[in-house]
């Protein structure tokens, strides 16, 4: 049995399993939904959003990319904050980034042959996506580089790349925090009164616990952030 077949299947034993523990609980889903997180992840396949939290449908609003990263320029995600923001009115923003992410380890690698065609002339095709993704990784380490590269001093060369993913992996989840509240989205929110707050959190692959390495609870304020 291939694996969407299998997933079919799956979903219909849980449709039948929902729908026996609670017969109204998909008239509820449909009739509209209220969650109060907008959660932004990463696409790995192994930080499922709503299981690592063991969050109930209806409770999540999601938005998943590489890297986990809140560009002003991508309209998907910030189309997603806004609807988040001012239709569902959510009360948190999460950042969720997680140790040995793939994106941040190839924005620590010398860049491919097709890197520098990465920006294709517009109405042409881009050579490489996912170079032109992370970018702005490529320029967070060299911002903090030093802090990054100590991280790994003293292991051996695989240790120390895994140890500097993993900080690289904090402060991208800090940059992007502190990027969405610079945003005309969320300081609208915060100018309105609504009760907002913009969380950034690591998941460890390791061990499957979620540290949270920065938060901002009002405008400019930060109250917690990673060592």
């Amino acid at each position: 049995m291939d694996l969407p077949t299998r997933l079919l299947l799956e979903n219909q034993a849980w449709a039948d399993e929902m729908d026996a523990r609670s017969p109204a609980f998909f008239e509820r889903m449909s009739s509209g939904q209220q969650p109060g997180v907008f959660w932004i992840g990463c696409a790995d396949s192994r930080v499922p959003a709503e299981r690592i939290v063991n969050a109930a449908p209806g409770e999540l609003f999601v938005h998943r990319s590489i890297a986990n990263l809140a560009l002003l320029e991508d309209n998907s995600v910030m189309s997603a904050l806004q609807y988040a923001l001012d239709v569902l009115g959510v009360e948190s923003v999460i950042v969720c980034g997680h140790d040995a992410c793939g994106g941040v380890r190839a924005a620590l690698l010398p860049p491919s042959g097709s890197e520098s065609d990465a920006g294709a002339a517009p109405g042409h095709a881009r050579a490489d996506y996912l170079a032109e993704r992370i970018r702005p990784l490529r320029r967070l380490y060299q911002q903090h580089r030093h802090q990054v590269d100590d991280g790994g001093s003293g292991l051996p060369a695989d240790a120390a790349l895994a140890a500097q993913v993993d900080r690289l992996v904090t402060l991208n989840v800090i940059e992007q925090v502190r990027t969405l509240a610079s945003t005309a989205l969320v300081q609208r929110a915060w100018q309105r009164g609504q009760r907002l707050r913009l969380l950034g959190w690591v998941y460890g692959l390791r061990n499957g616990r979620l540290r949270q390495v920065h938060a901002v609870d009002a405008p400019g304020v930060a109250l917690r952030r990673a060592a």
